[in-house]
């Protein structure tokens, strides 16, 4: 029999003896008044004695007492016990988190919905010149360069910003938030100097070799180009010798272009201004139906009369990349479509071919330099490996992007997508 059953029969036969001696001594109701106001006055005692041990936080040993409260102080008492080895627990985890991160390479900081600073580590103290008192500030007041204060209230933290350390305008930091729990974000910054050094020794290097050898080749075309014309003929070994060092030179001659324009893609300042795309892109198609193999295969359609801020060196030459892989790629007689539209919030470019198409494991491949789909063709394909690089880097310099849509043996769909915040006309 459970306690609460042994308390409620030891009031039923208070009461019954209550009743008895109530009726043999004619004061029935005021016994059973009586009864009923001690109870009471019990249950108040006791209440008043649990709420002083609740109140005290239910420390130590609880008061002695018998039947249900006894009950409820002894399980109190264990949810009381499992809670603080609960929280005990759980200091040492969170102890042991503080000090995982404050070990961290990496400065890590605890930001709030409202963007202030609940906790930071070590590294953080280093190189972004926080300080202990800092908690509670927000952390635009203390980091105030303009590109990390747009990256905080765009709410996109898909990718990192790259900022000079507060402290040290020499450390360049990686800044990448992520966001957890109800409106906690973690602000993490990574010392990324020595990347952007080797980084900057790569494109320099790049740049100066590129531009070293258009001196010889440009010597050695010339040669070769004398020899074509003072060849007569008679050898034809001699002949084809010096028509395929004409084309390895011509093959070195483009590699080292498309080197040099990815450099001042990655290093340079584009000269921005109002673009008339639809005048580009028939100037661009007019140019592409002279090629022998394109005579009249080049569908223009242009739906839309937009233009659009931007370079125009810069994306005449994504789109004359785009157009020439199209015809390159694609048969001699099968149409090309150019197509300018505005969709929604974009606008977009799309070039469409009817050529061999692209296997999906190739598609996230085919923007990286140098790297070419290996395919059996019919005809050699000439190629630096570095047009889709080219486009790539236009593009996000243009905050655009490139879509690729492809099927094996179909054709293959290669979109610009602009936002409408371009458009100037």
């Amino acid at each position: 029999m459970g306690v609460l059953q042994k308390e409620i029969i030891q009031i039923l036969l208070l009461f019954i003896t209550a009743a008895i001696a109530g009726a043999i001594a004619g004061h029935f109701l005021l016994l059973m008044l009586l009864v009923a106001l001690v109870l009471l006055i019990h249950q108040l005692f006791q209440i008043s004695r649990f709420e002083r041990w609740i109140s005290r936080g239910g420390r130590g040993q609880y008061p002695k007492t018998t039947g249900i409260w006894e009950e409820i102080y002894y399980h109190v008492y264990r949810i009381k016990k499992s809670e603080k080895r609960r929280k005990k627990k759980l200091g040492k985890v969170i102890n042991q988190f503080r000090e995982s991160t404050e070990a961290l390479p990496d400065a890590a900081v605890v930001l709030n919905s409202e963007d202030e600073i609940e906790w930071a580590n070590k590294a953080a103290r280093q190189v972004l010149g926080l300080q202990q008192s800092d908690k509670g500030q927000r952390i635009p007041n203390l980091i105030r360069f303009p590109e990390f204060i747009r990256y905080l209230k765009s709410g996109d933290y898909s990718d990192a910003v790259i900022l000079p350390s507060p402290v040290n305008n020499r450390i360049i930091l990686a800044v990448r938030i992520v966001t957890y729990g109800a409106g906690l974000r973690l602000l993490l910054a990574q010392d990324v100097t020595q990347l952007k050094k080797m980084e900057t020794m790569r494109k320099d290097f790049v740049a100066n070799v590129s531009h070293e050898l258009r001196t010889p080749l440009t010597v050695l075309k010339g040669y070769l180009e004398t020899m074509l014309d003072m060849d007569d003929g008679h050898s034809p070994l001699l002949t084809s010798s010096f028509k395929e060092m004409w084309n390895q030179t011509e093959r070195m001659h483009h590699l080292v272009d498309d080197l040099l324009m990815l450099t001042r893609l990655e290093t340079k300042q584009n000269k921005i201004h109002c673009i008339n795309i639809p005048a580009l892109l028939s100037q661009i198609c007019k140019e592409g139906d002279t090629l022998e193999n394109a005579s009249r295969r080049i569908q223009l359609t242009l739906e839309s009369p937009a233009h659009i801020y931007g370079d125009e060196q810069e994306l005449r030459s994504a789109f004359t990349n785009l157009l020439g892989n199209a015809l390159k790629y694609s048969p001699d007689d099968s149409p090309v479509k150019v197509r300018w539209y505005q969709d929604k919030d974009e606008i977009v470019l799309a070039v469409e071919d009817q050529g061999e198409g692209i296997a999906a494991s190739d598609i996230l491949r085919v923007t990286e330099r140098f790297y070419r789909v290996e395919a059996k063709r019919r005809k050699k394909v000439s190629g630096t490996g570095l047009g889709l690089a080219i486009v790539k880097h236009v593009l996000m310099r243009h905050d655009a992007k490139l879509n690729i849509a492809s099927e094996l043996g179909k054709g293959s769909c290669f979109s610009c997508h602009f936002p409408v915040k371009r458009i100037c006309a």
